[in-house]
C-alpha cells in the first residue's frame, strides 16, 4: 500500500483521489480552500436554486468510460446546453448555425445556401492556412463579418489580448453548424448532477482510505509535506509554474470577477446563458436554473468580469506560455517517468480542457 498525497479537491484531484483509493492505496488529500470542488464548487442559495460560484459548468462528454465513473457518484439531469449571444439588439443562437445566419442577414437559407454564404464569407475573407492563431482559425471557418460580430470583442475581453496572439487551439473548442441544431454541446453524454458538483465531488472523496484536510496549502507547509518516505507519490493540480517556483518564467492565467444577483422573478433571460461580445463590461450573463431545473419564483443570476487578478479559471495559451509550458513539462516527465509525481488537471498541465478531459487525463496517467 503506498501512502500518496493529492494536492487539490477539485475535479482533478477528486478523480485521483478516489482512483488511487480504489486501487488499495493510502490517500490523503489537501485542499488551501475550506470547502472541496475546486472551481466546480457549487451552493444552494436562500431562493433555492443551486449557483456555481466560479462560473456555469455544464458536463458534457462522448467518453463511456469517462461518463460511467462520474455516474457511479451521481446522477445527472438530461440538461443540454443552450447559448445565445446579443448581437445588434437581438439575441441570436451561439455557436453560429442555420437560424443565426438567417436572422442577422433578415434571409431565409437552407442547409445548402447556409454552407455556401458561409464557404463565400470565407473566400472573401484573409487569413493564414493553416491557422497561425486564434483569428485566422475562427475566421477560416465563417469570413471577417461574423468573427467580428461574435468572436473579436468577447475574445479581447475574455483574455484582455489581440486573438491574433492566442493559439489555434482555443478556437477549436467553438463548433460551426448549417443545420438549426442549436445546442452548445452535441455529446453523447450531457447534463449536470442532479445535487450538484459540490455533491459529487465528495461523493468520490468518501472512502475509508482517503483523509482531506482543508484550509491546507501545500506551499505554506511544502518542506513538512515534502520530507523523504512521508509520501510514495504526490498528485499535483496546482498551477504548474508555481510547483516549480517558476523556474522557466511565470505563465499567464485569466480569472474572472463574478458578480451575481437574486433576481425577484421566475425566468431572467430565454437561456441558461447569454453572451455579450460587443457591449458592456461583463462578457456574459449565467442563469442558473435553466441548466439546474429548479423551481423558484425568484432567479439567481451571475454576471462574469474576466480579469488578470485572482484565482486562476483559464491559461493563456500564445506562444510565450506554450513554450515556458513545454520548459515545465519536460520536467514534469522525468517526475512522472520516476513515479513520484503526478500533475493533473487545467492549471497543472496548462491545458484550457473540459471537465471530461480532466478525468480522462486522470484516468491515463494512473493506468
Amino acid at each position: 500500500m503506498r501512502k500518496c498525497l493529492v494536492i487539490g479537491a477539485g475535479l482533478a484531484g477528486a478523480t485521483a483521489a478516489r482512483l488511487l483509493a480504489d486501487r488499495g492505496e493510502k490517500v490523503h488529500v489537501i485542499e488551501k480552500r475550506e470547502h472541496p470542488g475546486g472551481n466546480c464548487y457549487d451552493e444552494k442559495t436562500n431562493a433555492g436554486v443551486t449557483v456555481h460560484k466560479y462560473g456555469p459548468h455544464i458536463f458534457h462528454t462522448n467518453m463511456t468510460d469517462v461518463w460511467q465513473f462520474c455516474q457511479r457518484f451521481s446522477r445527472f439531469n438530461l440538461y443540454q446546453h443552450r447559448v445565445l449571444s446579443y448581437v445588434d439588439g437581438q439575441l441570436l443562437p451561439f455557436p453560429i448555425n442555420r437560424d443565426t445566419v438567417c436572422r442577422l442577414f433578415g434571409v431565409e437559407m437552407g442547409i445548402r445556401d447556409v454552407e455556401s454564404f458561409l464557404a463565400d464569407e470565407v473566400a472573401r475573407s484573409s487569413y493564414r492556412e493553416p491557422p497561425e492563431n486564434f483569428k485566422d482559425a475562427v475566421i477560416s471557418q465563417v469570413g471577417t463579418y461574423l468573427y467580428d460580430k461574435f468572436f473579436h470583442n468577447y475574445t479581447r475581453k475574455q483574455w484582455s489580448a489581440d486573438p491574433e496572439t492566442l493559439s489555434a487551439e482555443i478556437a477549436g473548442r467553438i463548433p460551426i453548424r448549417s443545420n438549426r441544431d442549436d445546442r452548445y454541446f452535441t455529446d453523447l453524454y450531457q447534463g449536470l448532477p442532479e445535487h450538484g458538483y459540490t455533491a459529487m465531488i465528495e461523493s468520490m472523496l468518501d472512502h475509508p482510505s482517503i483523509t482531506i484536510e482543508f484550509n491546507t496549502d501545500y506551499f505554506l507547509a511544502r518542506s513538512e509535506f515534502d520530507k523523504p518516505g512521508k509520501y510514495d507519490l504526490k498528485v499535483y493540480t496546482g498551477e504548474l509554474d508555481k510547483f516549480f517556483d517558476e523556474a522557466y518564467g511565470r505563465l499567464e492565467y485569466r480569472s474572472v470577477k463574478f458578480e451575481f444577483r437574486t433576481v425577484d422573478q421566475e425566468v431572467f433571460q430565454p437561456a441558461a446563458v447569454v453572451n455579450y461580445p460587443n457591449d458592456y463590461d461583463f462578457t456574459r450573463i449565467t442563469e442558473f436554473k435553466h441548466m439546474t431545473m429548479e423551481k423558484s419564483k425568484k432567479t439567481e443570476l451571475c454576471l462574469e468580469y474576466p480579469s488578470a487578478q485572482g484565482i486562476p479559471s483559464y491559461v493563456v495559451l500564445n506562444q510565450e506560455n506554450i513554450g515556458k509550458r513545454q520548459a515545465y513539462l519536460d520536467h514534469v516527465n522525468d517526475l512522472e517517468e520516476q513515479g513520484k509525481a503526478l500533475f493533473v488537471g487545467r492549471l497543472a498541465e496548462y491545458r484550457y480542457y473540459n471537465m471530461d478531459q480532466v478525468i480522462a487525463s486522470v484516468m491515463n496517467k494512473l493506468k
